[in-house]
């Protein structure tokens, strides 16, 4: 992959015209939770000026602070014409009201007039019935959301959704944001092919596993870090299959003098069919840390990581 130039503007891109995507994104998670405001703001200069294109939120992150930082800094600062788009998500359980209330509410906290992106932010049963699929019908054709998304879903469900979709004549998901890492890997063949054939854009997280792929936690769990402020992240990766996978990595990084880090964004940034991997950051230097990556294209050392 290699950076594109910036998206369009927020508020000059046609509404029902998706968000161009940079080959890394930014994933705002940190904000307001792990990392304070400046710091943020900091952060969102940086990867602006670095050409990325697409920063991404969530309502349940900070509890709306990740989105009220984001929509602070964009007011702040009046990047005018090469505006970064901006994605969110909501939350199940999803209902027809909802939806419409919680778009809503996400317009009020970033204080922009559009969402670009709007994600279902993990599967529920609720996401396929009729009421859920008009609603965000309903808010991608009056313009209060250029592009719907789903986040967290399977070959199968995403394909539920998408016939569903289609049955109705309504506007389609253009996008999925999976968990995909050396260590934990939610993109798998049919995944890809579904979205191959459906023309959705793939977009994949946490290329560190949340920090696990750095091996700092090699010594037992650091406090202070995302698997000690959000514990639930535990169980994915602190099991057998992913501690396997992270061994091969440090052996890797031995023989060929790449940092862990390096090796794992590598990797992630170079998978066939994603186009845009998500960087979560705490520091500036972390956006150059995934630019960087982006220089190490090796199939057979790729291969290597892999045979574990």
């Amino acid at each position: 992959m290699k950076m594109d130039n910036p998206a369009p503007v927020n508020g000059t891109r046609p509404p029902g015209i998706p968000p161009a995507l940079s080959p890394i994104s930014l994933g705002c998670v940190t904000f307001g939770r792990e990392i304070d405001e400046p710091s943020s703001r900091a952060i969102m200069d940086h990867a602006h000026a670095r050409g990325i294109t697409l920063f991404d939120t969530a309502t349940t992150y900070g509890n709306g602070s990740s989105e009220r930082i984001v929509g602070a800094w964009l007011s702040s600062r009046r990047p005018g014409s090469v505006a970064p788009a901006i994605a969110t998500k909501l939350y199940p359980p999803y209902t027809q009201q909802s939806i419409i209330e919680g778009a809503a509410a996400c317009v009020g906290r970033l204080g922009v007039a559009t969402i670009d992106l709007l994600y279902l932010h993990a599967w529920d049963e609720s996401a396929q019935t009729p009421g859920v699929l008009i609603a965000l019908d309903d808010l991608v054709r009056s313009g209060r959301v250029r592009a719907i998304g789903a986040s967290n879903f399977t070959a199968s469900q995403l394909a539920t959704v998408l016939e569903q979709q289609a049955a109705r004549n309504l506007s389609r998901i253009r996008y999925l944001q999976n968990n995909n890492n050396l260590a934990v890997r939610d993109i798998d063949a049919p995944l890809r092919a579904l979205c191959a054939e459906q023309g959705v854009a793939l977009i994949t997280y946490s290329p560190l596993g949340a920090g696990f792929l750095t091996g700092k936690h090699l010594g037992g769990l650091q406090p202070g870090t995302r698997f000690a402020i959000a514990p639930g992240h535990q169980a994915i990766y602190f099991q057998p299959t992913a501690q396997r996978r992270l061994a091969r990595l440090m052996e890797v990084s031995r023989r060929t003098g790449h940092s862990p880090s390096h090796l794992a964004l590598a990797w992630a940034l170079h998978q066939p069919g994603v186009a845009s991997v998500l960087i979560g950051c705490r520091s500036p230097a972390h956006v150059d840390q995934a630019l960087a990556a982006l220089a190490l294209d090796d199939s057979s050392l790729f291969a290597e990581l892999e045979s574990c």
